[in-house]
């Protein structure tokens, strides 16, 4: 059995998600209200591999909404992921993908030294961030979606906007060692971090994000836009690919201009239906088939019987553990999203 861990985008889409959802009460319900809620499972399904093997998964809602970050919920948000992650533990699940905020949180606020959620002592094996996954999938979304933009790699210049995070780090060795891009720029708020990843990858330019945009013919951005952020379109390379690794998504409309092409980053597509409703919530296209590559790592987990964190940690995702994880999803039936 493998877990995924969730959360919606906003107070508003909580509202009409639980409505659609059979939760009435908590429909009309304030911040403060979803601050105490529990926990609920809300999904039961079956993924059926390329190769035949059925598994069968739980989606953990964990109500956590992002503005309890931007409203100083600190202890409500943390809470929140930790009461996820003992509720899907409590019912048996084998490995667990923390989506979305739920691994940020974890990561920044250092759940790890929280390990007691009330009676129970949360096992760490038994969740993986889904991050290696993610990054692997990025990786082939820009190697293989350049080309038919019309940007060759090998003479173009990439900026990851996040860089040093787990995710970004991760791209960028990739895009060192494996893609052979001309020119990579690394772009994050922490100037210590971006030196020293710098110096790890003996590749690559530290420049501010106001300067990496007009430069690059692919952008990754794998950190959250900066609020207020306002972008001269008319500057940027034409054509220029953006890759959204974000959650929620929120390029496609600040980039909306001839000659860019925003592609949704991190999500695969499963060549089999997946008979499940959480991907309705979330707007996929195509719902049946389309997921989190990070939800995605869980399922794989499962299928290869690898029941432990196989993603954990900031800065830990190796080259070696994104090919194992993505012979696994090339095995299984799983493909990056290129459209």
């Amino acid at each position: 059995m493998f877990g995924l861990i969730g959360h919606l985008t906003s107070l508003e889409h909580a509202k009409s998600v639980a409505q659609s959802l059979g939760y009435p009460e908590y429909a009309e319900q304030d911040l403060d209200f979803w601050c105490s809620a529990p926990p609920q499972i809300v999904d039961h399904f079956k993924v059926t591999s390329a190769t035949g093997q059925t598994i069968e998964g739980k989606y953990v809602e964990s109500c956590f909404l992002p503005e309890m970050l931007a409203n100083r919920r600190i202890k409500a948000a943390t809470r929140k992921i930790l009461n996820a992650m003992a509720h899907a533990q409590k019912n048996g699940i084998n490995i667990t993908a923390l989506g979305g905020f739920s691994s940020i949180i974890f990561e920044n606020f250092k759940l790890d030294q929280m390990k007691r959620v009330r009676n129970l002592d949360l096992d760490f094996k038994k969740f993986t961030t889904g991050n290696t996954h993610t990054a692997y999938v990025i990786c082939k979304q820009v190697e293989e979606a350049a080309p038919g933009h019309g940007i060759d790699l090998a003479n173009a210049t990439v900026a990851v906007c996040g860089a040093t995070g787990d995710i970004g780090s991760a791209v960028c060795r990739w895009l060192t060692a494996r893609t052979g891009v001309k020119e990579l720029l690394l772009v994050a708020r922490n100037q210590e971090r971006l030196n020293n990843l710098q110096a790890e990858l003996k590749f690559g330019r530290v420049v501010p994000l106001d300067e990496a945009l007009p430069q690059a013919d692919v952008v990754v951005w794998v950190a959250s836009m900066p609020k207020g952020m306002e972008v001269d379109l008319t500057t940027l390379k034409q054509p220029c690919l953006m890759v959204d690794g974000g959650y929620p998504k929120n390029i496609d409309v600040t980039f909306k201009h001839p000659g860019i092409h925003v592609l949704k980053g991190g999500i695969v597509e499963h060549v089999l239906d997946i008979d499940w409703h959480i991907m309705n919530i979330v707007n996929m296209d195509v719902p049946g088939r389309q997921l989190f590559a990070c939800f995605a790592e869980s399922m794989l987990l499962e299928f290869e019987k690898l029941h432990t964190n196989f993603s954990w940690g900031r800065n830990q995702i190796t080259l070696e553990k994104m090919d194992l994880i993505g012979e696994a999803s090339r095995r299984h039936g799983f493909r990056p999203l290129l459209t």
